[in-house]
């Protein structure tokens, strides 16, 4: 299906932005060096457009209108939250921009690929397959899945910038031949029909303004028995939004994560079986009773930690190592070596990681709710 006028125009908007925005960042190492060339009226211009949503908005104050605002605006709001998030991410945590189990004595980077490689295997990925990663990041999940299955695999993406480090990543593996990025929005997706002999979804789909709606899509998409995987973000069913402490937890995680609306798990199956999906298994992986703590890295705690390379990761996690970088990129930013609004993005990410560390500690929400199914023969 080829773009209409209108989304060419979007397309070719979006791109100039990010040029501005990023310039020559897209190849550099990454993290808070890739910050250093941002452009000042850009990053502004981000800013301003993402925390619109949530400037002088408390958890008290929140009305189904200005829910529903975001759930509008669910395309900008997360393109804008990866322009300003992409290059903290990578600084704190990896390429791959999801959470994971931890076995006992398990490194950080190797539980987080092992988290990938349980994906691919329930979702059945195998040499020579078509299949989707719906949502791909800068492609850290995408490249593993090839490396570990040999399909070929096409990211979905809506941010320039985030398809621009991915295609330079495969590049600089030599894997290129193995992959593809393309720029488009999951609600309405350009390829034809029953594409793809399989599609997952990492932590991705949450960003949806709906659910069943990008599961329709992934549905339709996807071939006749073809399986989809995905690990969903979801708040329990124990989540009351009535309850003002609870609400604070699910806004804190959707301000620093770039969210328009998140539900419950029995939301979430309600969504997957009514996009059309046979349901082959489900389940909460934040609930099985595994000696390490899903959030462990977020909290800070250096008990848990697997080796001793994972020591810089966990740092970065405490109270101390989280003051210490913000004081440095608001330093930065104050000498001009990082763009303005740098500091509030970093505050904004250090909410929502102890918001998602509160909210798991109270089983209030997972973010590795497993669902698989498959599409009707």
């Amino acid at each position: 299906m080829a773009p209409s006028a209108l989304e060419r125009e979007d397309i070719a908007r979006d791109a100039a932005f990010n040029k501005a925005l990023h310039g020559k960042s897209a190849n550099a190492q990454g993290g808070l060096a890739a910050m250093r060339g941002k452009d000042a009226a850009a990053q502004k211009a981000a800013v301003d457009e993402y925390f619109k949503h949530w400037d002088n908005k408390a958890a008290g104050d929140e009305t189904d209108a200005i829910r529903e605002a975001r759930r509008k605006e669910y395309a900008t709001l997360t393109r804008h939250y990866y322009n300003l998030a992409t290059d903290f991410y990578e600084y704190g945590w990896s390429s791959s921009f999801h959470f994971c189990r931890f076995a006992y004595g398990e490194p950080f980077l190797q539980a987080i690929a092992r988290h990938e490689h349980y994906l691919a295997l329930q979702t059945g990925l195998k040499e020579g397959m078509k299949v989707l990663d719906v949502g791909c990041g800068v492609g850290g999940p995408a490249r593993e899945m090839v490396k570990f299955t040999g399909a070929h695999v096409t990211g979905l993406n809506n941010n320039d910038y985030q398809i621009d480090r991915a295609t330079h990543y495969a590049e600089k593996q030599g894997l290129s031949d193995k992959m593809a990025f393309v720029k488009g929005d999951f609600m309405q997706m350009k390829f034809p029909d029953n594409s793809f002999d399989a599609v997952y979804a990492i932590e991705a789909t949450v960003h949806a303004p709906e659910l069943v709606g990008v599961y329709k899509e992934i549905f339709r998409v996807l071939k006749p028995g073809g399986v989809f995987g995905v690990y969903e973000w979801l708040m329990t069913d124990e989540y009351d939004n009535d309850n003002a402490d609870h609400r604070r937890i699910r806004l804190g995680i959707e301000q620093g994560d770039g969210i328009s609306n998140m539900v419950r798990i029995g939301e979430g199956l309600e969504a997957f079986q009514n996009a059309g999906f046979q349901m082959i298994h489900h389940e909460d992986l934040a609930a099985r009773p595994d000696p390490v703590p899903w959030y462990y890295p977020l909290a800070g705690s250096f008990k848990h930690m697997g080796s001793v390379w994972d020591f810089f990761t966990i740092a970065r996690m405490t109270w101390w190592g989280r003051g210490l970088a913000h004081r440095f990129v608001g330093a930065g930013e104050t000498i001009g070596l990082f763009p303005k609004g740098s500091q509030k993005t970093a505050d904004s990410l250090a909410l929502a990681a102890d918001c998602l560390v509160e909210g798991a500690q109270k089983n209030l929400f997972t973010p590795m709710y497993l669902m698989v199914g498959r599409k009707p023969e």
